[in-house]
């Protein structure tokens, strides 16, 4: 069990609607999958609720989550399924074009498993898929959540080619608690590296994300933030750890959302980050984020009134959900 007693501020929307059950059916008729439902996402209720599957674009999203539902890798904080991998599905790049204009999107994330048993990890699938969602659908924002690549430059560049208006890809924790949290292929000067090429070799937004809740100390995250921003991070979105099950990590402190907001200026107003999303039920892909990337990416609007309306439309409230 978690040695930490789940506070009452602590609070997620059940899924429910019409809109939610037409992104579901969308995505059973595709045979695609969402990184919402696969890690059991506390927002998904909110995201899926939003106004799609109204071939509107007015505020529902769902992040895709790419080349199966088996991850080659075993995190301890994460609920998708390891091992047993399957063959790449050759289709799944058009099937998510056209998943997405059945559900009405203009902004779209994908992410996907890590698949280290392939020759290319997949890099060359994903970036297949951002080519084809850009090449149907030109007025698109497309987000992207990148595995590491084990560092291999060469993969990390066919993403950028590829040309997705943000790249994230998450260092997830402090240095010091990179293992046990992440699978041991994965580490967090590995993780600083790919940032840092997305950032050298681009215009493309960086984005990272960092979970709170397994240990860290105040100074470390300080430091987790300060070394992001060193390596060009744009924007950052803090979080709080939720045990999926008993076999994962314990949570081992919950954070008030006064304390998120704390880091919230800190990323901002000393460390300089475009933006920050930060709040118990922020995750890496989050509404707030979105529409801020949007602000600035599609309507010119500044930074400041970027950052604005994304708080207006999307972050949390002081009693922990949206």
């Amino acid at each position: 069990m978690s040695s930490a007693r789940k506070p009452d501020w602590l609070k997620m929307q059940p899924p429910s609607g019409r809109e939610f059950a037409g992104i579901r059916e969308t995505l059973r008729e595709h045979d695609l999958h969402t990184v919402c439902e696969e890690a059991n996402c506390p927002n998904l209720g909110e995201c899926w609720s939003g106004g799609a599957g109204t071939g509107s674009g007015d505020g529902g999203t769902a992040t895709f989550m790419l080349m199966g539902e088996k991850c080659s890798r075993a995190c301890n904080f994460c609920d998708v399924q390891t091992g047993g991998m399957d063959p790449l599905d050759p289709d799944e790049p058009e099937n998510v074009a056209d998943a997405i204009a059945e559900i009405g999107l203009d902004y779209v994330v994908l992410t996907s498993v890590d698949r280290d048993d392939l020759p290319d990890q997949g890099a060359g699938h994903f970036a297949e898929t951002i080519r084809e969602i850009k090449r149907r659908h030109p007025g698109i924002l497309v987000e992207v959540l990148i595995p590491d690549f084990q560092g291999e430059e060469r993969l990390v560049r066919k993403i950028i080619d590829a040309d997705p208006d943000v790249i994230a890809h998450n260092v997830e924790t402090v240095e010091r608690l990179q293992f046990p949290v992440r699978d041991r292929r994965a580490g967090y000067e590995q993780s600083l590296g790919v940032l840092e090429q997305v950032d050298r070799e681009s215009d493309i937004y960086t984005k990272t994300s960092i979970m709170l809740g397994h240990g860290e100390y105040d100074h470390e995250v300080y430091q987790t933030l300060a070394d992001c921003r060193e390596r060009g991070v744009d924007i950052v979105t803090l979080g709080q750890y939720l045990q999926p099950s008993r076999n994962h990590l314990d949570v081992k402190r919950y954070d008030h959302p006064d304390k998120y907001e704390t880091w919230r200026r800190v990323a901002e107003d000393e460390l300089d980050f475009l933006y920050c999303a930060s709040g118990p039920m922020v995750r890496s892909s989050y509404k707030a984020g979105e529409l801020f990337v949007d602000a600035v990416l599609r309507e010119g609007k500044t930074v400041e009134q970027a950052r604005a309306d994304a708080r207006a439309s999307g972050q949390p409230s002081p009693a922990g959900g949206d």
